[in-house]
């Protein structure tokens, strides 16, 4: 028959064994198995939790999801939108939109094509971000910018400069056919 000395001992070896998923992935990445999608696996704890994690340690910092905080930086953009954006609620999320179109078309003036997409990108992320917890309303607001840019005609939107360009690179007509009549 067990005391409860004995007994105090057994809850206490059992909660030593019982790892949190954290430390699983953290032992696991110490013990040399570098790959989220196995740490993943083997801890059976997404590959976005196991990134966050990571990175919350600083033992990577090349994660990017849907769930990396804008503190990280992805790339040479994302400086323009740490902490503009959110969901809260609607009016938080108009907010963060009027943030994006000025972004957008900061980068547009600029012919900044790269700025312009990760513009883009961050509404995708936060449309995502907001749908997946359940903030409908919130969601819209990004969905509905989104479509707006998205929806527009290219050969309304494309700047004169990029169908000059276009235009230029077109060999006259007078040029390709001598060089047929040679190859016949």
């Amino acid at each position: 028959m067990m005391n409860k000395t004995n007994l105090k001992l057994l809850e206490i070896e059992e909660k030593e064994t019982i790892q949190s998923k954290k430390d699983m992935i953290l032992s696991l990445f110490n013990s040399g198995t570098k790959e989220i999608e196995a740490i993943a696996a083997i801890s059976g704890a997404k590959p976005s939790y196991v990134g966050s994690v990571l990175q919350k340690e600083g033992l990577i910092d090349n994660y990017f999801d849907l769930y990396t905080s804008t503190i990280h930086p992805q790339n040479v953009y994302s400086k323009y939108f740490v902490g503009k954006l959110g969901f809260k609620n609607v009016a938080a999320s108009q907010r963060s939109v009027g943030e994006l179109e000025k972004a957008y078309r900061y980068f547009a003036d600029r012919q900044d094509r790269a700025g312009q997409h990760h513009a883009l990108e961050m509404a995708l992320t936060m449309l995502d971000r907001a749908r997946w917890t359940g903030k409908l309303e919130e969601a819209e607001i990004y969905r509905r910018w989104l479509v707006n840019k998205l929806s527009a005609p290219l050969a309304k939107i494309a700047d004169s400069q990029a169908l000059k360009a276009v235009e230029n690179e077109k060999p006259e007509k007078e040029e390709i056919q001598p060089k047929l009549k040679l190859a016949a």
